[in-house]
């Protein structure tokens, strides 16, 4: 996990993202790949025909000029690599190009006053389209206890493979790791598997089975996650993503709800 992405873009989430990725590229002796987005704004048809969208995106590259000055005069006096990459146009789009050969996308898990850019959309992209993990933060977040407790939701899935697999690097250095499954009756492959796989390669972990009860398997991640973890670990997307929009899905909830920095994964 040496090369990080971390998208600049001035909105409530950029100072949670830049103080992870940091924590991050600190403990994993890591490079920062910075992409500073000017992001097309979402425009009302009537106003773009009157030309008022070449003045808005004339007033977001004016502001994202200013803001991507100040992050690199910031990063320069940091003791963390990094490299530079400005991009127009539509956020997914770009985060998706910038992404080829990274380790890792830090993004926010979602906005909570803000309608574009859309994070979830930008997390499910990353995941199901970009073909690389994510580490979701809440926007309040102020960095990332890399050797704190790391909680794993297990459902025995390949995406929850996934997870546990591309997680490994951050897992090393995390001083307690437990795998969670809300037992429904429906996990194929036992979490004592993926605690057998974390120990050969000298992680130690401990298994925690949970009744779910009348309750989803999200609210019992959610619980634990808020007391008992400084950041969780999940496959993503296990269902079609317009499905969850629609139905509900345990990363819907996660992505809306969690208190804590997610790891996700997708297997493709």
């Amino acid at each position: 996990m040496k090369n990080i992405l971390v998208l600049i873009h001035d909105d409530a989430g950029q100072e949670a993202r830049l103080q992870v990725a940091l924590d991050i590229a600190r403990a994993m002796d890591g490079h920062l790949n910075c992409v500073d987005i000017t992001m097309v704004p979402m425009l009302v048809s009537d106003y773009v025909s009157m030309g008022g969208g070449a003045m808005l995106l004339g007033d977001e590259q004016a502001a994202e000029s200013a803001n991507g000055a100040r992050i690199r005069a910031r990063l320069e006096r940091e003791d963390v690599p990094f490299t530079w990459q400005d991009m127009t146009g539509d956020a997914a789009t770009c985060l998706k190009e910038a992404a080829r050969l990274v380790d890792l996308v830090v993004l926010n898990r979602v906005f909570d006053k803000a309608l574009y850019p859309n994070m979830a959309d930008l997390v499910g992209a990353m995941l199901t389209e970009g073909d690389v993990p994510v580490l979701a933060v809440p926007e309040n977040a102020r960095g990332l206890n890399v050797g704190g407790r790391a909680l794993i939701a297990w459902d025995g899935s390949k995406d929850a493979e996934a997870a546990l697999k591309t997680a490994l690097p951050l897992l090393a250095h995390a001083s307690e790791v437990t795998l969670l499954y809300a037992d429904d009756g429906s996990i194929t492959i036992p979490a004592e598997q993926g605690a057998i796989y974390l120990g050969r390669h000298g992680i130690p972990a401990t298994v925690r089975r949970e009744e779910t009860g009348t309750d989803r398997p999200g609210t019992v991640i959610l619980v634990e996650a808020a007391t008992n973890a400084d950041y969780l670990v999940m496959g993503g997307y296990g269902h079609a993503r317009w499905l969850e929009a629609i139905f509900g899905g345990t990363t819907e909830k996660l992505l809306a709800r969690s208190p804590v920095p997610v790891f996700l994964a997708h297997h493709r």
